[in-house]
């Protein structure tokens, strides 16, 4: 992100914890996620774009940058929301923010087979019933349109989200959220309690791509395209990393799910019939 950016931004009163939030997720869409749908075919210029979970908006900024022609940001946090709405305004892209739940909330009318792509990018491993998210999501698609999903598999090193765990040294080694129930809690039992009680339940969800697969196929998507990484391509914003995929292995279970930090799926929405 430029300088002039920034200062932009920080001169119309946005934070430095909001900048950098935005900003990697703008490079991220910018650098990696872009270039990487168009390259597949999954994105043109002139589609329309929704992000669930879209926090401040960076990775939809990032597909304006490309010609989307309409973007939708939809999250259950209103403060980022309004966040994004606010540097939306400040650099003239045009999102409509709007909190939604993706689980208890049908699709608005307004968005029923309006997108060509939908993104749900690390938030499909917290949800109680991914099913039914992905089916709602299922119908804002345009026939033949695609649902692009990333998360970390439960097994992998940090797959129990142990490392957001604030003053506790212990949570930052990987692989603790594979400890019986009884350990684990006590290992985690210092910090935010909100925090704690939502490693907790991703304990419970242990959100797989066997899982990802299943109810894929249970929501009538077909998965058109699917990798997993060693070194997440978020890592380069956040640690300098450049990403490494993982190209062996990838359909044997014990293998992936250890090793990846990321999982990624394209599923697309049939052509025939009905959502």
């Amino acid at each position: 992100m430029s300088t002039e950016i920034t200062n932009k931004l920080k001169n119309n009163g946005i934070s430095d914890n909001t900048i950098y939030y935005w900003g990697y997720m703008y490079f991220l869409g910018k650098s990696y996620i872009v270039p990487h749908l168009t390259k597949l075919g999954v994105f043109r210029a002139g589609d329309n774009v929704a992000e669930i979970g879209s926090a401040e908006g960076g990775v939809l900024h990032s597909f304006l940058d490309a010609g989307s022609k309409n973007a939708l940001g939809s999250d259950i946090a209103v403060d980022r929301l309004a966040e994004g709405k606010k540097i939306s305004e400040i650099l003239n892209y045009k999102v409509n923010y709007t909190k939604h739940d993706i689980i208890n909330q049908d699709p608005e009318p307004s968005w029923i087979e309006q997108y060509n792509l939908v993104i749900l990018r690390d938030v499909i491993e917290h949800l109680d019933n991914p099913e039914k998210a992905i089916k709602n999501i299922k119908k804002m698609l345009k026939k033949g349109g695609y649902l692009y999903i990333t998360f970390p598999p439960f097994q992998s090193a940090y797959g129990g989200h142990q490392h957001t765990l604030a003053g506790n040294i212990i949570t930052k080694l990987p692989f603790i959220h594979l400890l019986p129930k009884n350990i684990f809690f006590h290992l985690i039992k210092s910090g935010r309690s909100q925090d704690i009680e939502e490693v907790k339940r991703l304990k419970d969800i242990r959100f797989s791509p066997e899982k990802m697969e299943e109810i894929a196929i249970n929501s009538g998507y077909e998965i058109y395209y699917k990798e997993f990484f060693i070194i997440r391509p978020v890592y380069k914003m956040k640690f300098g990393l450049n990403p490494l995929k993982l190209n062996y292995g990838t359909n044997l279970s014990f293998i992936r799910n250890f090793i990846s930090q990321e999982a990624a799926y394209i599923l697309r929405k049939k052509i025939e019939g009905n959502y």
